[in-house]
């Protein structure tokens, strides 16, 4: 009998090892895992969780991706942030919570580490929603993110809307339609931003029903034929959660992707954390 690929969203994982705050709403905050091992410190992962900007889905589905990535070697850190359907979610403090909190991280974390986190920018690793948020910061906020791997993103939120994913999701961030709220696409939609100045991998299954793959081949195509450099991983096999799944088919995957941004930034150790 096959699982159910939900399953992961509701795991358990091991605690953090700190927690620590980017601001002073409760949902400013940022859990950070420690790297397994004695390496030599590394970029910061910043885990940037999905579930379409809504409340009811934190960060705490993000641990057993958290604390895999950590098991490699990693040093991490599951960000939160404000959501719909709570005070001072959606337009435009789901966006800037991120924002904010992405260049606060790496500072934040060599203190909470000490010896851990090397002195550049993170590496964003952001699923579905998440992965809107952390193509939106590495496209407004550039000099604040070292490479972005993009797991089924919602990379284009005026196409979303018309698909209306997840009954209404994009009107409950931004507050309206395209025609609506023309000004807060402009600013919040990735699909705006191409080229990328970012390196940006997009990794995506073919057998997603939460976010067409769709979305993802026409944002690298356009970013590509502007001048980008991002690339797509398809995956024929895998659906929309198996990209946050450390037991599923599509995890090395994934972990390969992070790898070659990681292996790629100057300065840093050319030996990639254990594969």
């Amino acid at each position: 009998m096959l699982s159910d690929p939900r399953e992961v969203l509701t795991r358990p994982s091991p605690p953090p090892d700190a927690t620590v705050a980017y601001g002073d709403h409760p949902d400013q905050l940022a859990d950070l895992r420690r790297p397994a091992g004695d390496g030599p410190a590394r970029p910061l992962v910043v885990v940037v969780h999905g579930g379409f900007w809504r409340a009811e889905y934190d960060r705490a589905h993000t641990g057993p991706m958290a604390a895999a990535l950590a098991a490699l070697g990693h040093p991490v850190a599951q960000i939160e942030y404000r959501r719909t359907g709570q005070p001072g979610g959606g337009w435009p403090h789901t966006l800037t919570d991120v924002r904010t909190g992405v260049a606060a991280l790496p500072g934040l974390a060599a203190a909470a580490l000490p010896g851990r986190v090397a002195p550049v920018p993170p590496i964003l690793i952001g699923h579905s929603a998440g992965g809107h948020l952390a193509l939106y910061v590495a496209a407004r906020a550039p000099e604040t993110v070292a490479g972005v791997v993009a797991l089924a993103p919602v990379a284009d939120l005026a196409q979303a809307y018309r698909l209306d994913l997840d009954g209404g999701a994009v009107a409950a961030l931004l507050g309206g339609s395209p025609e609506d709220v023309p000004d807060r696409y402009a600013d919040a939609d990735p699909s705006n931003f191409v080229p990328m100045r970012t390196r940006t991998v997009v990794v995506h299954g073919e057998q997603d029903l939460q976010v067409p793959t769709s979305i993802s081949r026409s944002w690298v195509a356009a970013d590509r034929a502007a001048g980008g450099t991002s690339t797509l991983i398809e995956l024929p096999e895998c659906e929309h959660f198996g990209l946050i799944d450390p037991e599923a088919a599509a995890w090395p995957r994934v972990t390969q992707a992070l790898r070659s941004l990681h292996d790629d930034l100057p300065g840093i150790d050319a030996a990639s954390p254990t594969r």
